[in-house]
């Protein structure tokens, strides 16, 4: 074995070391940084390289978004899957979901350095899924005593596996593009019903059960009158279902079309004005075909037949990324829970 490649161990070893400690809860943030400002030290080698510069597309007075590229994680897009979101208030700028690597949030930086100074001064994450908060580290390395806000079972979730679980799973799924990430947990809780005031924009919090995950907590940008909402709904991309329920969903987003917002901003795809309708749309397709099924005694091999033959899902299908890989699965989750919901 080679020197070199002896180091590179033992620096991985590191950090590795370090990132567990943080997702454990045993390092508190001023533990933290002089151990971050040590591994930056030994990033050299096992840092992966920068994300290149997607510029902030603005949506409203106060709202930015940099947009990720269509796809799954891979060492092309080096992890880039989800949207990175920036408010610019009065009292600085606020993070909705900080990406999927140290790499991502510092693009992030870049970009809202083009648009403002001022410095940021909040994070929210809205469930824990690690292409929405891995990017956490770039902030707190930025701003060292920074609160990162998130409902209380994202918290438990990074700091009892999720948190290593996504960091290797992206490792592993960008060929290691997103090395030097360390898991930085969320550090304050939010609960439905929440507004923080930062200078003169509130953002609203709002939790319905479970939802994407158990966690999700929707964010609402009052005074732009967009409403972020994580992966409770996506734009033509069928939501990870595996912690979530599709009445659960269901549920959230009739509470949620209650805010009647002027813009619906996803975790993944472009924002618009009928991002929940057409996810909704393509929801019910797969759970109603399911619930038919199971009324008809029908297994699941039969249920997914109908799913596919269902008008909604032949609609949105040929749209939908990774529909043709995922949709055995989604369609056994949906049959599983009408099983529960109808017996």
């Amino acid at each position: 074995m080679s020197e070199h490649h002896s180091a590179d161990q033992q620096r991985r070893a590191f950090l590795r070391a370090v990132a567990s400690a943080a997702a454990l809860g045993t390092l508190s943030l001023p533990t933290l940084a002089p151990l971050q400002a040590f591994a930056k030290e030994m990033e050299m080698v096992v840092k992966g390289p920068p994300v290149p510069d997607i510029p902030a597309k603005k949506l409203g007075k106060y709202t930015y978004v940099v947009i990720a590229p269509d796809g799954f994680p891979n060492p092309k897009n080096q992890g880039m899957m989800s949207n990175v979101t920036f408010v610019v208030t009065q009292k600085g700028v606020v993070i909705l979901d900080s990406g999927a690597s140290v790499q991502i949030g510092e693009m992030a930086l870049r970009q809202i350095r083009k648009v403002t100074d001022k410095p940021v001064i909040a994070v929210f994450n809205t469930h824990y899924h690690g292409d929405h908060w891995l990017g956490n580290h770039a902030f707190v390395e930025a701003y060292k005593d920074i609160p990162i806000y998130a409902h209380p079972l994202t918290t438990s979730a990074i700091k009892t596996g999720q948190g290593e679980f996504w960091q290797h799973l992206m490792e592993r799924s960008t060929d290691n593009a997103t090395l030097g990430t360390i898991v930085t947990p969320p550090n304050k809780e939010v609960k439905h019903g929440d507004e923080l005031k930062f200078g003169e924009v509130t953002i609203r919090c709002h939790h319905y059960g479970k939802a994407h995950t158990p966690a999700d907590v929707c964010f609402e940008i009052v005074e732009d009158k967009i409403v972020h909402v994580g992966d409770v709904a996506m734009d033509r991309r069928i939501a990870f279902m595996e912690d979530g329920s599709y009445l659960g969903t269901f549920k959230t987003m009739d509470e949620l079309q209650k805010i009647k917002p002027k813009l619906w901003l996803p975790g993944h795809g472009q924002p618009g004005p009928d991002v929940l309708k057409n996810n909704r749309e393509l929801f019910e397709g797969i759970y109603g075909a399911c619930v038919e099924a199971v009324k008809q005694g029908k297994p699941l091999e039969e249920a997914k037949s109908m799913v596919l033959a269902d008008p909604r899902v032949k609609k949105w299908a040929p749209q939908t990324k990774g529909f043709n890989e995922n949709i055995g699965n989604y369609t056994s989750l949906a049959y599983t829970e009408a099983e529960q919901a109808n017996f």
